[in-house]
């Protein structure tokens, strides 16, 4: 399961830098050329050693723990204090909130900065580390959005018949 999960990440990344380089239009026999490749790709992808497998697990649920992406997001919109964190993610608590921010700063994709003022004023801002984690995250969106309006336009269009055959 990991190795495949590997593999996915791998090649969904490569098709998004392919996709952003390459422009719109690409020839039958360049697509047979990349699956090709891409085959040989997980190939190699199935002889990573066990230590690598669970770096990237552990990174794979880090990053697809639920909420934070969002507040990852949030601070990369602009949310800088917890009321404005709050505001963008919709539907987590205070406490668990407080609990994600705490987390995500022990791993080192947010800062927290404490100013010295009356009250004391604390804000966070992503780090470097969490800008990279949100461009390596934004082929899975765009996947998952190429995906969901496949997925539409195939429900839409099996509806329609539906509706028609009736």
């Amino acid at each position: 399961m990991r190795r495949y999960l590997v593999s996915y990440l791998l090649m969904v990344s490569e098709a998004h830098r392919k996709r952003r380089g390459a422009g719109a239009s690409v020839a039958a026999g360049a697509a047979v050329d990349d699956l090709e490749r891409r085959r040989r790709r997980l190939d190699e992808l199935g002889h990573i050693d066990e230590a690598a497998c669970r770096q990237f697990q552990s990174t794979v649920e880090f990053a697809g723990r639920k909420w934070n992406a969002a507040i990852l997001l949030a601070g990369v919109r602009g949310a800088r204090r917890f009321s404005e964190y709050r505001a963008a993610v919709t539907g987590i608590s205070d406490r668990l909130l407080a609990a994600r921010l705490k987390e995500l700063e022990d791993e080192g994709v947010i800062e927290r900065h404490v100013r010295a003022t009356t009250p004391v004023t604390i804000s966070y801002t992503p780090s470097a580390a969490g800008l990279q984690l949100i461009e390596l995250l934004q082929p899975l969106v765009e996947w998952g959005h190429a995906h969901d309006a496949a997925g539409v336009a195939a429900t839409s269009g099996a509806s329609a018949g539906s509706a028609t055959a009736g």
